[in-house]
Formats: C-alpha cells, sequence, structure tokens
C-alpha cells in the first residue's frame, strides 16, 4: 500500500504524516485522493496506544487528513457536481472546517447541525437543510436565521406540502427544494432505505404541484432532491441507486417548464467496505451510471456523501477490563459499549476489531466475542472474532467508527460519552473533551 498523507510511523506498512506520494497506491488512486479505502491494520499501532494515553477510554480518534482525502477523490470522480457533505455522519465542528476549506457544502438534518455548520465558517449558500416532519423549533430556528440574515442564502428542502405552508407561516420566503419520493430504495439495512419509504419525500406525481404551491406563497423553488438509501455498496444497490436517479431526473425535466431549477439532488448514500474482505466502492462506475441515468438535465448535479468521507477516517480505543473463559468463547468485556458505538446493537453491523496491544508480541489468537458494560444482550460489537490472545489491560481499536459513532452515542445507564480527539498535519488535539456525570445531571432540576 502506497503512503497515506493521514497515517503515521509504523512498522505496519504506513508512512508519515504528510509524506510525498511516489505513485498510486494499491488501488491506482491518485495521491490527492489516497488509496481508495483505509483498512484498521493501516493504523498505527504506537500511534494508536499514545493516543489512548493521552485522551483515555474510551476514545474516538478522527483523521481530518484522510476525510480531506476521501474528499478529492469523490470530486474527482464527480467533477461537474457540487458535494454537499451529510452532516448526520458526523457533525464535528472540525469536520466541516476541513470540508469547508475543501469547498464542500453541508446537507443538515436538522436545525442543530444548520448552527454547527454556520458557527463552523461554512457560507449559508451552501448550506441545505433537508426537513424530514421538522419539529416547530427547528423551523422557527432556521426561519430566524434567514430572516436575521445570518443564514440568508440557505435552501430549504421540504418532503411534504404542509412543510410549505409552516414555512409560509411564519414568513419564510427563501430558496426551496422539493424533496421526491422515488419509489425505489437501497442500502445496507432495511431501516435505512428511504428512498421507497412513505415517510420521505413527496410523491413524484405531486411534486410540481408542491412546487406551485411554495411559488405562489413567493419561495423560489431551486432544486429536486430525492435519496434511495445510506450505505449503497454492491450492484443491487447500484441499480437501485440508477434506477431513483433516472427518475428524479424524469421529475427535474417536468420542472422545466415551470421553474428555473439550479440543481439537481440525488442524495448520498455512498457504502464503505466494512469487512476486511470486501471491495472498495467502484466510485468512478458509480458516478458514470449517476451521470447516465440523470441523462440531460439543464442543472447543477449534487451528491450528498456522509460515511463516505468519514468512517475509515475513524477509529474507537476502548481498554480491555475483564477476560472471561466459557465453554463456547472467550468474552472480553470493555469499557465501550452501545451507548458508545451503537450501529452493531441497532444494525448488527460489522466493524473490524484489532488488539493494537498485542501488535507483533507473538500472542496466539483466540475466538473472542466482544462485549459492552451494558446490561443488555445486544450490547455486543463482535462474536466469536479471531483476536490476538486478550489480557486485561490491552487496547482495542474498533474501525471504521467516524460515521455514525458518536453522533449516535447515549447516555444510557448514565454513562459519559467518550472523548474525541482529532489528527491533522502530524499533530493530535482534543476535540471534543470526555463527559462528565455532572454534565449528565447538571440538567436536573
Amino acid at each position: 500500500m502506497s503512503e497515506e498523507s493521514a497515517s503515521r510511523t509504523g512498522d505496519d506498512g504506513t508512512g508519515e504524516s504528510g509524506a510525498v506520494c511516489d505513485g498510486a497506491g494499491e488501488s491506482g488512486a491518485a495521491c490527492d485522493g489516497g488509496p481508495e479505502v483505509r483498512r484498521l491494520a493501516d493504523w498505527d499501532a504506537d500511534t494508536l496506544l499514545d493516543l489512548r494515553r493521552q485522551y483515555g477510554s474510551p476514545s474516538y480518534v478522527l483523521d481530518l487528513d484522510r476525510v480531506r482525502e476521501n474528499y478529492r477523490r469523490l470530486a474527482a470522480a464527480f467533477p461537474d457536481a457540487a458535494v454537499h457533505y451529510a452532516a448526520k455522519a458526523n457533525a464535528l465542528g472540525d469536520v466541516f472546517e476541513a470540508l469547508d476549506d475543501e469547498g464542500a457544502g453541508v446537507e443538515c438534518a436538522s436545525a442543530g447541525e444548520v448552527v454547527r455548520a454556520l458557527d463552523a465558517g461554512v457560507p449559508s449558500d451552501r448550506v441545505h437543510y433537508t426537513a424530514v416532519n421538522p419539529p416547530a423549533v427547528d423551523l422557527d430556528t432556521v426561519v430566524e436565521l434567514w430572516t436575521d440574515g445570518v443564514a440568508a442564502d440557505l435552501t430549504v428542502t421540504v418532503g411534504a406540502e404542509d412543510t410549505v405552508a409552516r414555512l409560509a407561516t411564519r414568513g419564510y420566503d427563501g430558496r426551496l427544494c422539493v424533496r421526491v419520493n422515488p419509489g425505489v430504495g437501497a442500502g445496507h439495512h432495511e431501516k435505512v432505505q428511504t428512498g421507497a419509504n412513505a415517510k420521505f419525500g413527496v410523491p413524484r406525481d405531486r411534486a410540481l404541484d408542491v412546487a406551485e404551491t411554495a411559488t405562489q406563497a413567493g419561495m423560489d423553488v431551486v432544486g429536486v432532491h430525492a435519496h434511495a438509501g445510506s450505505g449503497i455498496h454492491d450492484a443491487d444497490d447500484l441499480d437501485a441507486h440508477r434506477e431513483m436517479v433516472a427518475r428524479v431526473g424524469d421529475v427535474a425535466r417536468e420542472f422545466d417548464a415551470a421553474h428555473d431549477l439550479e440543481f439537481v439532488d440525488v442524495g448520498g448514500g455512498l457504502g464503505v467496505p466494512y469487512r476486511e474482505a470486501d471491495a472498495p466502492l467502484d466510485l468512478d462506475a458509480v458516478a458514470d451510471a449517476t451521470r447516465d441515468a440523470l441523462g440531460d438535465v439543464d442543472a447543477q448535479l449534487v451528491v450528498e456523501p456522509g460515511r463516505y468521507l468519514v468512517a475509515d477516517a475513524g477509529v474507537l480505543l476502548t481498554d480491555v477490563n475483564t477476560v472471561k473463559e466459557t465453554p463456547d468463547t472467550t468474552v472480553l468485556g470493555v469499557d465501550a459499549g452501545m451507548t458508545t458505538l451503537a450501529r452493531p446493537a441497532i444494525y448488527g453491523s460489522y466493524h473490524p476489531i484489532r488488539n493494537v496491544t498485542a501488535g507483533g508480541d507473538g500472542r496466539g489468537e483466540v475466538r473472542a466475542t466482544v462485549t459492552g458494560p451494558i446490561c443488555e444482550s445486544s450490547d455486543v460489537f463482535a462474536e466469536d472474532r479471531p483476536l490476538a490472545e486478550p489480557v486485561r489491560g490491552d487496547v482495542l481499536a474498533i474501525g471504521n467508527a467516524g460515521a455514525y459513532g458518536y453522533e449516535m452515542a447515549s447516555n444510557y445507564n448514565t454513562r459519559p460519552r467518550p472523548a474525541t480527539a482529532v489528527l491533522e498535519d502530524g499533530s493530535a488535539s482534543l476535540a471534543r473533551r470526555r463527559e462528565t456525570l455532572s454534565d449528565i445531571t447538571t440538567l436536573e432540576l
């Protein structure tokens, strides 16, 4: 594997941060974009152990240089498109700032994400607020930001005619995008396949009527939007994505006669290989399929990647506190749990796991079940997973944790959320301190 600008000096094939790339990586990717995928084995063990010593356990680590690499690779595959980062994957301010430096916009699923993007310095003309059955407080916040001029140029995407009426009641007559339900979904789990779910978007045969209602209320209809789902990775998913894009292209052409569209937003959902043997997403194939399916539309293409930009840029570090031999497996208890990383409990998701303490010291291998401290049988990160033989005090790294990790963390069992450290230009810093019990209880009256 070629040297990554985001990696650290070590014995496992990674190079120094900032090292000059002397050719394409094993994937054939250009240097600026880095290799197509970073595996958990590519993280330097000494660096991870040092971060554990500095910031405690459990802690998230996010490599901002890798986020930039992922963005550049995607932007090269979609040279004529605007890239808007789906903030729900990881709404850390440092991520917004890094991607803003690269020229990315931000797609926000809540008013809170809008505020955080603006606070990070993202210009409002690159902020899209995708309102899905928005609570009143969300609409109040966003419209107030727009009225005050803080977000004068943001775009609100609506998926229901009700939302148009609620915006009009609040005096909003700014930029509007209509989200269409394409009737076809895709993704890694049924819970994230949005394209065919009635919750999301306006039925295609009602989209133009909703746009007319918005125009009559004085709003400027500037785009149409659709999204198939999250974690699109295999051929079947790509076929569904292609069909979704074709359908939203048809809607955009229907809009042409009545509205001067600036953009057609085909969502995100680009997947990453969580399992070690899975191949990277064929990004060029996705880009080609997207352009071909969209067809001739007189508007700019917008894509909204989330996990693709941040997933392999992050790991979760956690200490082993219990090693228990049972007739069926070796149970490893760690101090992270489903409150720290919820994806395995919610979706049955696979995350690679590595014993970084045991690297290179000749330990044997065991089949282990890695569990957290939560009193729930769902609090399991892996079952029967081969790992270097553990002892209490070892540090495990859980890979591909940069997306939907901290964002989905909770205080269940009154457990404080972890710290987050960031790596950038060869140095580490604390981006978000660890919560304390008093942080949790301070809201009680």
